[in-house]
C-alpha cells in the first residue's frame, strides 16, 4: 500500500473535523495532493470518520480515475481536483458542513472583515451561487469564487478551504467557522464595524512575521 503518511493524515484530520465541530456524521470530505505523482488522496464516500481505515482512503488521478482502493471516493472529488489542476500552491482541500458557516451559506451572504483573522482567509468570505453537490458545476463555481482567497462558502451547503498542506487547509476551515460565528453573534446585537482595506493590509503584512523563525539547517 502506497502513500502511508498521506493516508494517515486523511484519517486523522477526518476525525479532527468531527472533534472540532466542523461537520457531523459522514458529511464533508478532505484530500491531499501529491504533485510528483500527480495523484490525490481523498476520503471515501459515506464512511464514518472514526471507522475509516488507511486502506479506505482512495487514490485518484486528477481526471477522476481511481488508481488505488476498493471504496467509492467522495462524490465531491471534482471540487478538489479543480484546484490541484489549476493552482500549483494548493496541496490540500477541506470541505465541511460547520454549523455557523452553513447557516451563513444558507443566507447566501458574503462575510465582511469584521475581525482581523479574515486576513488569513482573504479580503472577505464570499459565497457562491447554488450548484448541486457532487457536480462539475459546483467545482467550477467554487474555483471562480475562490479567486486569490483561501476559503469560501458554498451556497446552501457548507464551507470550502484550501491550503499548502492539510494542516493549513484545516486551519482555514476553522477560521471560516469562527468568522461566521462572530458575524452572526455580532449582528444579533448591532451592526458589526468592518475593518478598512488599509487596516486589513496592515494585518496581512504583520501575519508574514507571525510564528517562530525557521533556522537554516547546515
Amino acid at each position: 500500500m502506497d502513500f502511508i503518511e498521506e493516508r494517515k493524515k486523511i484519517v486523522d484530520y477526518g476525525k479532527q473535523m468531527i472533534n472540532n465541530h466542523l461537520t457531523t456524521g459522514t458529511g464533508g470530505n478532505l484530500s491531499i495532493y501529491v504533485p510528483d505523482k500527480q495523484v490525490m488522496l481523498i476520503s471515501p464516500s459515506g464512511i464514518d470518520y472514526f471507522k475509516t481505515k488507511l486502506e479506505d482512503v482512495v487514490v485518484m488521478d486528477l481526471d477522476g480515475n481511481v488508481l488505488e482502493g476498493d471504496k467509492k471516493p467522495s462524490s465531491e472529488y471534482e471540487l478538489h481536483s479543480i484546484f490541484y489542476r489549476n493552482n500549483p500552491d494548493v496541496r490540500s482541500v477541506v470541505h465541511a458542513h460547520a454549523d455557523y458557516a452553513t447557516a451563513c451559506a444558507c443566507l447566501r451572504i458574503n462575510i465582511p472583515p469584521l475581525h482581523y483573522i479574515m486576513a488569513d482567509i482573504g479580503d472577505e468570505l464570499r459565497c457562491t451561487n447554488y450548484k448541486i453537490y457532487g457536480s462539475p458545476e459546483i467545482a467550477k463555481e467554487a474555483y471562480r469564487v475562490m479567486g486569490k482567497n483561501k476559503g469560501i462558502l458554498l451556497a446552501n451547503h457548507g464551507l470550502l478551504a484550501i491550503g499548502k498542506d492539510i494542516d493549513s487547509a484545516m486551519g482555514i476551515a476553522r477560521n471560516i467557522e469562527m468568522m461566521c460565528k462572530l458575524y452572526i453573534r455580532a449582528s444579533s446585537i448591532g451592526n458589526p464595524v468592518i475593518l478598512s482595506k488599509d487596516e486589513m493590509a496592515a494585518v496581512e503584512k504583520k501575519f508574514k512575521t507571525y510564528g517562530q523563525v525557521k533556522e537554516d539547517k547546515e
